[in-house]
């Protein structure tokens, strides 16, 4: 078969659920884009037949404009539970049809506003409302209108959403200081990030992947600023509409919008001992057109310096081979855009366009001192310079029709581009003995490596309701990535000549192309009025070339990649919902999902990075995806103001990626390989609660039990493993809040050893100002010590190495935000996204396995 067949596959399944999409309204329904109606009622529940109508208008209290899509309920005079509905057309008004006469009441409600009810008597004919008039909840800030509260941390059937915008610690810092905060997660000092133990995620922008993300999570959370960050979504077994990779599960990041009608922007500024960054925003809507865009740029600074201590093992003792001291710096920036454009060309149909771009560089100095002992004595000083910069872009483009008549009837194409492409240089002079002298100079060494990502996606998705409670979900999608890798060394060609030459031993270029086609279908529907069900599967289809390039005498018998696998991933998912009155949120949710971890460039890269010579990383290209299947149970209630969510979890992966490590003449060596299985055991419990009305409390307690083998290599390695973090705040009078919050994290079990635990915590007083405009913010980070050590133990039969890793974590910053402009209330739209969460990501800021 020819490998545009995927492509070709896909096309026909584009052209079939458009079919499906296109099929006409039922009988007697308008046909798109003709003049609006008021909506047509959808009886709720059975009720005496009758000939009576009711109609009715609603209006802003203020401004005494419609409220379209204003929500109608007909309840009964004693009871809760709705008899018809309605929603509000373009000029706020509505129609209930075929009712019986009687003494009712109506309910009238939507988001930002107070809700209504009035008593109503239908008599025979036509009654008409007297026109209602909703009450704003929002509070004008100046000229700015912004909407009612919500709780830092809300729980959903699937899934646990942090609101950072609430969060005044979070003002001008990055998405890290953000991340830190989110229940189930964990973000290590340098910038790893964990959910529930697995470093398997997929972090999604807004719903669609993004190449900022494409190499390096790290140095992603750096680039986006705090400031621009709404609200962080953790997915933990997500269903089949989304990509099955990310074993862990999904973090998405969702960035501040404006669906308000008028201009409307912010400014920011924030400067710190450890970061500065500057950030805005413009937003328009009128009518049919709405445009966001910001802009923000940073800078930040970063000493460190490091020991490692290596022994080996030589029968019952332990011999001293290695020992390693170095510090350094380094200073960094960048900046990120992004522009967007909402377009509704007629009634039920939009058009979106999304412009994404990132820019990010550092550089630093590092000299690290040697003593080799084993199995050669050698003693010398390595002074090296570090560069890395990087770039991407997105472009994304969608569809979406919605149907009259039809709640929840969808059908939606979308399209994505995205390019990453990132370099690092490095290169250094080596010194004999202990000391820098210009005499003593013995080996220069210099490498570069360029790597580039490409990737397009195309997909489409079809929602079909049957009824209320019953709807089908299907789509399609084509991932297409092209991946490469070119990496040259110069090095000195003898201790006489200096002067580097090009290795081409060392050198050469990879190319990686992978090509996944997926299809999925899901089925909803309730058994009773208490507990309903959604199962649904996907369908993916992975082929995957790679292969060396030989260049400039570099040599072209090294072995090339061939994959071609299909893997079928179901999902399951049960809801109970007992309805008690006493708690009316009260809820059981028991899900299942099978899904698929598959290597990026991060884990695939060959590029060996020898500027430690005694600690060589390299990726590994014959990496296989893995496999995890996931249990989980949830249960959520909500008692006078105050949330308590359980969890209890399995996972269980196959053919699990871990690092692993070596050594090889005196040198360590990293990569990484499919070790084999491994499994987590697990629990985590969430409360918030409000003691007083102006103080929150809400925490989070994860505790897990993890077993790593790999009877291939003959290692294994488990412990119990925890986090936990609380967050406070309060408000008081007259503008001024204080909030704080605090996280610890236990060791982390590894296959070949551990890392230590550590902790986090940071204050913040905000104080409102300009007649709420505006507002200042101090913030302290980790005030108590000025580093944190982040040590790390390997153990094997060979080998036992200590390093200690001391990061500068103390900080203060202080942040300054303007909001300006004049709003009005809009209706906010479903949109669809991309989400490509199917590859495994690096974590720690660098490409290739290095370090």
């Amino acid at each position: 078969m020819k490998h545009a067949t995927p492509l070709a596959l896909f096309a026909a399944t584009l052209l079939t659920v458009p079919a499906l999409a296109q099929t006409g309204p039922p009988a007697g329904q308008r046909p798109a884009g003709s003049a609006p109606a008021a909506a047509p009622a959808r009886p709720l529940l059975p009720t005496a037949k009758g000939t009576a109508r009711l109609e009715g208008t609603v209006l802003d209290a203020t401004t005494k404009k419609p409220v379209e899509f204003a929500t109608v309920a007909l309840l009964p005079a004693s009871g809760a539970t709705p008899i018809d509905g309605a929603v509000c057309d373009e000029k706020g008004r509505f129609s209930l049809k075929g009712l019986a006469e009687g003494q009712f009441r109506l309910q009238i409600s939507f988001i930002g506003y107070a809700p209504q009810t009035v008593p109503v008597t239908v008599s025979g004919g036509l009654t008409t409302v007297p026109v209602v008039r909703l009450e704003s909840t929002a509070q004008k800030l100046g000229e700015v209108t912004v909407t009612g509260e919500r709780d830092i941390i809300e729980t959903k059937p699937d899934r646990i959403v942090y609101n950072a915008e609430k969060d005044i610690t979070n003002s001008g810092g990055t998405a890290a200081d953000v991340l830190r905060k989110v229940p189930l997660l964990s973000v290590d000092p340098d910038g790893g990030l964990q959910l529930r133990g697995s470093s398997n995620i997929r972090v999604l922008i807004d719903n669609k992947p993004s190449s900022v993300v494409a190499t390096s999570v790290a140095d992603a959370l750096k680039q986006i600023p705090a400031d621009q960050i709404k609200s962080v979504e953790v997915i933990t077994t997500p269903s089949a509409k989304y990509d099955a990779e990310g074993t862990g599960g999904i973090i998405n990041i969702i960035l501040k919008k404006n669906n308000l009608q008028g201009l409307n922007g912010s400014v920011g500024l924030a400067g710190g001992n450890r970061s500065s960054n500057a950030n805005g925003s413009l937003n328009y809507r009128k009518g049919k057109i709405g445009i966001n865009s910001s802009l923000s740029g940073f800078a930040f600074y970063s000493p460190n310096r490091n020991d490692l201590t290596r022994t080996r093992k030589d029968g019952g003792r332990e011999l001293q081979a290695v020992r390693q001291q170095g510090d350094g710096n380094t200073v960094g920036g960048g900046g990120f855009g992004r522009l967007g454009l909402d377009y509704d060309p007629a009634p039920f149909h939009n058009l979106l366009l999304n412009v994404q771009g990132s820019l990010f560089r550092n550089s630093g100095n590092y000299e690290q001192y040697n003593n080799t002992l084993l199995p050669v004595p050698n003693e010398f000083i390595r002074d090296t310079d570090r560069k890395f910069r990087t770039q991407s872009y997105d472009i994304n483009g969608g569809y979406t029709r919605t149907f009259d008549g039809q709640k929840g009837r969808e059908w939606s194409v979308l399209g994505q581009h995205t390019r990453n492409r990132n370099e690092q240089d490095y290169s250094l002079d080596q010194f004999a003995g202990n000391t820098t002298a210009n005499e003593a100079k013995n080996y220069r060494e210099a490498g570069n490596n360029l790597s580039r990502n490409l990737e397009t996606t195309l997909q489409t998705d079809y929602v079909q309701p049957f009824s209320a409670t019953t709807s089908v979900e299907a789509g399609a999608k084509a991932i297409l990535r092209r991946v490469s890798s070119i990496y040259d060394v110069l090095n000195s060609p003898s201790p006489t000549v200096l002067d580097p030459a090009f290795n081409p031993a060392r050198s050469n270029q990879f190319d990686y192309d992978q090509d996944v086609l997926a299809g999925y279908a899901s089925y909803g529907f309730s058994a009773s009025s208490k507990l309903s069900f959604k199962l649904g599967t996907r369908v993916e289809n992975t082929r995957v070339r790679g292969s060396f390039q030989e260049r400039q005498g570099a040599p072209g018998d090294l072995p090339g990649v061939r994959q071609n696998y299909t893997n079928l991933l179901p999902n399951l998912s049960l809801n109970f919902q007992p309805k008690n009155e006493k708690k009316p949120g009260e809820s059981v949710r028991l899900a299942y999902s099978r899904r698929i971890q598959r290597p990026q460039i991060f884990y695939l890269n060959p590029f060996r990075n020898t500027s430690d010579t005694l600690n060589v990383s390299f990726g590994n290209p014959d990496l296989r995806p893995e496999l995890t299947d996931s249990y989980e149970l949830n249960y959520t209630t909500f008692v006078k103001g105050s949330v308590l969510n359980l969890s209890a979890y399995v996972r269980r992966t196959g053919n699990a990626i871990e690092s692993f490590r070596e050594v090889k003449n005196g040198v360590n060596l990293q990569t990484f390989r499919n070790i084999g299985r491994n499994a987590t055991y697990g629990g985590s419990v969430f409360g918030s609660i409000k003691p007083l009305k102006d103080w929150s409390v809400s925490g989070n307690v994860n505790v897990y039990y993890v077993s790593l083998k790999s009877p291939g290599l003959g290692f294994n390695n488990s412990g119990v493993q925890y986090n936990l973090n609380l967050n406070s705040s309060y408000k008081f009078e007259k503008g001024l809040s204080l909030q704080f919050f605090g996280g610890l994290n236990s060791p982390r079990v590894q296959l070949q050893g551990k890392q230590a635990a550590w902790t986090y915590y940071s204050m913040g007083l905000r104080k409102n100002l300009l007649k709420d405009k505006a507002d200042l913010t101090l913030n302290a980070d980790n005030f108590f010590s000025a580093t944190r050590n982040l040590r790390s133990t390997l153990e094997t039969d060979q080998f036992r190495q200590e390093s200690n890793n001391y990061l500068y974590l103390r900080g203060v910053r202080l942040a300054f935000n303007y909001r300006f402009g004049k709003v009005t209330n809009q209706p906010p739209k479903r949109r669809r996204g991309i989400q490509n969460d199917d590859t495994k990501s690096g974590g720690d800021g660098q490409q290739g396995g290095q370090q």
